[in-house]
């Protein structure tokens, strides 16, 4: 049973929460419910480089954090050894854990051998996908490998209209045969994809049967369209559910390692969409698992930014391989038109722009003699030059030791000194490459240019999210997080003219925060197309209903649901005009308001309004278990304030370097400052100030 439902009494608590770990110390303040004796709660968020840890244990009354570097090759190598370091009874752990198993299955193509299915005539639609160019000026773009190849994409003599009329039906015969094509081919998973299986989905579960029943094919992982995603557009719906079957078998194969390894934990993982769901489910949905590590940090964010009464804020979290970049304007945006590794993934994610820009990104001079950094990432093996692991390739990471701001013997508080030579002896290659006789480059020069690019990379992501959708930064707070962010806040922050910032506590791990902070929830959908005249309304919310029941009956099968537990219903539906190919999202209130809703909706979007028919598209449920939020109280010191001065090159003499958890409540900090604490540096910029807040976070202005 998830932790933040098993409440046995509603009175809060102010509990003074101390933070400590083997590799890691710090300080978190948390008001919680009452639970279970001996109940220890685990967040945890594998990286690219690391991956954190957050534990409350009700036993000691206290919060733990912790770091260790990830291990790409087999993630669960990582989380046990930190759940080792951190000296933890198993049998005793809820544990919420962000993978990214699946994510980095579908980036890297290493899905398992898929056999896709789908209607006569249609066996090519995966390759041939959209007529929409990513790059409109490249004549000669280099296509993609087919996701699935030809000789595993099979077509049956089935068909339905999109009147929900079945113009050919499956008999055994075509079964028979079908089966034994499945059998030659051997695939370890098969996509199930037929045209208008939203309506009916009576041949699709007839495919499913007859393979299930199949000895030679029983074990094999089978992903329906009508079940993953019972929406229109056939590429979508076709793309999702093949990617779902590709690393289905890789996810369950994880979970199950996992588990095998935690006896008696109980296990729930968080989702693209930002609720948590059970490992079970998380195995058999894949596909709603590729933004789970983000979707944390931007829970995580919300929680910290609310603690200081700040509502609107723009987001972005800097780890080792990554950025992610996000807006909020009071709740957390959804999206179904993501993309993942260049695929079309149509299940509700949390509304994310990713790139390829973190501490951990390789700095390289093209052929022309153009500074690049990324997309490529050192990892945590070898990671940055400075780790001392054997890389050699400058990296980010490696820029910001060279130029002062990251402190070798303060890094992880103290616990993995960085190795500042071979950062200058990386660095000092791309300043060579980068010299000529009449203009020589110093190591410096070189390292700030790589800073100025992966900024300039971030600005124009943060511009994607904000003044592309017609917001203006200034109107924000701008909220970092991740191990490298706050090195970074002030110098974004100025690039968009925003003078309001926020560096929350422990950002290094705020990721695994937003996971225990996160709710179970669990999200259904049905495409209707029919125009707004024709739609029955009791019909209509039968079929909500229908959703509502099947999302609740999932959220039971996790865990039982107490009397106490709250469980919010939010109903919306997806709204066009006649013609279009995309669709608005509105509250659902009933037919009597969708006009006018849509009407308005679309005019404050695009500036216009337009008097044709209008078409509902589809219709949504979300059900939610609502946990105890995170409240954090007022923020206390751990240790003396201790001042230090560091030389940094681009700074005239030097600057004041103070440990976080000596600042007092109030306490105002002018730029230039570095502001370290164990999971990640703060550089305040000249013309800066930080002030702590209440609860610990830095509110940064500028002057």
């Amino acid at each position: 049973m998830r932790w933040l439902r098993l409440q046995r009494s509603q009175t809060k608590r102010k509990l003074s929460l101390r933070l400590c770990a083997s590799a890691v110390q710090a300080v978190f303040f948390i008001n919680l419910y009452t639970i279970p004796p001996m109940a220890k709660f685990l967040g945890v968020d594998t990286g690219g480089t690391f991956t954190d840890f957050i534990l409350f244990d009700d036993d000691s009354k206290a919060i733990r954090i912790h770091k260790v570097l990830s291990t790409p090759k087999a993630p669960e190598k990582a989380i046990l050894q930190g759940i080792a370091d951190m000296s933890v009874t198993v049998s005793q752990l809820t544990m919420v854990h962000g993978s990214t198993v699946a994510t980095n299955a579908v980036l890297e193509g290493k899905g398992v051998r898929t056999a896709y299915i789908t209607n006569q005539g249609l066996a090519d639609v995966l390759s041939i996908g959209r007529q929409a160019r990513e790059y409109l000026y490249d004549l000669a773009p280099i296509k993609k490998p087919p996701l699935i190849e030809p000789a595993l994409c099979i077509e049956v003599n089935s068909r339905m209209n999109a009147q929900a009329e079945h113009l050919q039906k499956l008999d055994e015969k075509k079964l028979s045969a079908l089966m034994t094509l499945l059998e030659s081919l051997a695939p370890q998973a098969v996509a199930i994809n037929l045209l208008f299986s939203f309506f009916d989905d009576s041949e699709e579960k007839k495919i499913e049967q007859a393979i299930r029943n199949n000895e030679l094919l029983e074990n094999i992982f089978i992903s329906r369209s009508s079940d993953v995603l019972p929406e229109y557009k056939e590429f979508e719906r076709g793309m999702t559910t093949t990617l779902n079957a590709k690393v289905g078998p890789l996810m369950q194969g994880y979970l199950c390692r996992l588990a095998n390894k935690l006896p008696g934990c109980a296990l729930s993982i968080m989702q693209s969409s930002g609720g948590t769901t059970s490992a079970k489910r998380a195995g058999q949905y894949p596909v709603n698992l590729l933004l789970s590590g983000p979707a944390g940090g931007l829970k995580g964010a919300q929680v910290v930014a609310a603690a200081s009464s700040i509502k609107k804020i723009l987001s972005f979290d800097m780890g080792g391989t990554s950025t992610d970049i996000s807006i909020i304007d009071g709740e957390i945006g959804f999206t179904t038109g993501a993309k993942v590794g260049g695929y079309p993934v149509a299940v509700p994610m949390v509304d994310m722009h990713t790139i390829g820009a973190g501490g951990g990104s390789i700095v390289q001079v093209d052929a022309g003699g153009l500074l690049l950094v990324g997309p490529a990432s050192a990892g945590a093996d070898p990671g940055p030059a400075c780790y001392g692991k054997g890389g050699e390739r400058a990296t980010v990471t490696d820029a910001n030791v060279v130029l002062g701001r990251l402190l070798p013997e303060s890094f992880l508080g103290g616990h993995m000194a960085l190795d500042k030579e071979s950062a200058i002896t990386a660095i000092n290659v791309i300043a060579d490459t980068l010299s000529t006789k009449a203009a020589p480059v110093s190591v410096e020069q070189a390292a700030a240019g790589v800073i100025e690019v992966v900024n300039d990379h971030m600005v124009r992501a943060l511009r994607v999210m904000s003044v592309e959708r017609g917001e203006d930064p200034k109107d924000f707070t701008l909220v970092s997080f991740g191990g490298a962010g706050g090195l970074h806040v002030c110098a974004l922050a100025e690039e968009l003219d925003m003078a309001r910032a926020l560096v929350p506590v422990n950002a290094g791990i705020l990721s695994a925060l937003g996971m225990l902070a996160a709710d179970a929830s669990h999200e259904r959908s049905r495409t209707i197309n029919k125009r707004l005249q024709k739609c029955n309304e009791k019909s209509i919310s039968r079929l909500f209903s229908e959703m509502v029941t099947l999302a609740t009956d999932e959220l039971q099968s996790n865990a039982p649901v107490s009397e106490n537990d709250k469980i919010i219903t939010t109903r919306s539906i997806d709204v066009r005009y006649q013609g279009q190919s995309n669709a608005l999202n509105l509250p659902w209130s009933g037919l009597h308001d969708v006009a006018d809703a849509f009407h308005n909706k679309h005019e404050k979007n695009y500036g216009h309004r337009l008097d044709i028919a209008i078409e509902l598209v589809n219709i949504r449920a979300r059900v939610v278990e609502k946990k105890q939020s995170f409240v954090l109280p007022e923020w206390r010191t751990t240790e003396t304030l201790k001042e230090d001065a560091a030389v940094m090159p681009t700074t005239n003499g030097a600057v004041v370097v103070l440990n976080r958890a000596g600042l007092n409540v109030g306490q105002q900090i002018k730029g230039p400052a570095l502001i370290t604490e164990t999971c990640s540096t703060t550089w305040l910029a000249p013309d800066w100030v930080a002030v702590v807040d209440n609860v610990g976070n830095l509110l940064l202005e500028k002057k």
